[in-house]
């Protein structure tokens, strides 16, 4: 497994680092991956993520970039590339949901993803995801590990997965991100796209649909960043996070419970230990008693 430095992100995601003509010509011989990004207002960072995803290089790309009609300079930056890309608009949306399922309907990759406009992906994410899927031809989704990093690319921390469990994805709620999480299109056909309804769960609603019927499978590398600042969702709506998750919750006939968070723990306590992430499990066991007590800040159990 890699470990990144700051440096190597930022020299990654500074400037156009691809082959214009791999990008351009969609070599057959590659399993076509098909990324949307929804923007709306982050010309700050939009390029960055852009660059992310040009610079995989990745032979067979279909990139689709959905604007909400944004006026900071965003769409100005999406011309620039507009030629490597398969498809971009700019107008009025429902909001984030609306903007990513806009995407989802017209892609026709083999593979899909989407960055939001101010996360990354890592160098040779695609080529990792792709050489997975082809050696395990029965998953159905692949994800990995991702960094959290902030407005200039300076690492803040690390996040690390174990094997996917749809129990433990429903009693603590963090199995999986979407910044390194690519499934098979045939995946989104059977559980369909991503509910609207939702502001800030999309992804945890799909997650746990999807984990029901398909086959999850755990690439340990990093794949992707996520981009803390004071404008994301987690800063602006999180109390809408925790209602929207309970909601989810309800649906499947789970209540919150400690000991069921608990369990979800041990497992995955253990299975850092077998993968060998000792210093990692270690540095969690002490946040968790020390920083935040024993089962952490979280709201599951909040009443």
């Amino acid at each position: 497994m890699k470990n990144y430095t700051s440096r190597e992100i930022k020299e990654f995601v500074s400037k156009p680092l691809f082959d214009e003509k791999v990008i351009l010509n969609k070599d057959p011989n590659y399993p076509k991956i098909s990324i949307v990004t929804p923007s709306y207002n982050q010309a700050q960072f939009l390029e960055r993520t852009i660059l992310s995803v040009l610079n995989q290089n990745y032979p067979n790309l279909e990139y689709i970039i959905i604007d909400g009609g944004s006026t900071d300079g965003s769409v100005e930056i999406i011309k620039k590339y507009k030629k490597y890309l398969a498809c971009w608009v700019s107008e009025v949306d429902e909001g984030q949901a609306d903007a990513i399922n806009k995407g989802f309907k017209i892609v026709t990759g083999e593979f899909i993803g989407w960055q939001n406009s101010d996360d990354i992906y890592l160098p040779r994410a695609f080529y990792k995801v792709a050489k997975k899927f082809s050696e395990n031809p029965d998953t159905d989704l692949v994800f990995g590990n991702r960094y959290s990093i902030d407005e200039n690319e300076n690492i803040i921390r690390d996040m690390r997965y174990v094997s996917f469990n749809h129990k433990s994805l429903l009693y603590e709620g963090s199995a999986l991100n979407n910044q390194s999480a690519f499934w098979k299109k045939e995946l989104m056909d059977k559980v369909g796209l991503f509910d609207e309804s939702y502001k800030f769960c999309m992804d945890y609603d799909f997650w746990v649909r999807a984990g029901k019927i398909g086959k999850f499978l755990l690439i340990r590398d990093y794949l992707g960043a996520f981009r803390g600042h004071k404008d994301t969702k987690t800063n602006t709506i999180i109390s809408i996070c925790h209602t929207e998750h309970l909601r989810i919750l309800k649906r499947e006939g789970i209540k919150p419970n400690k000991f069921r968070h608990l369990y979800s723990l041990a497992r995955r306590f253990l299975l850092y230990i077998f993968q060998g992430d000792l210093f990692y499990v270690t540095r969690g066991v002490y946040e968790r008693i020390y920083k935040r007590g024993i089962l952490g800040e979280s709201w599951f159990y909040k009443k």
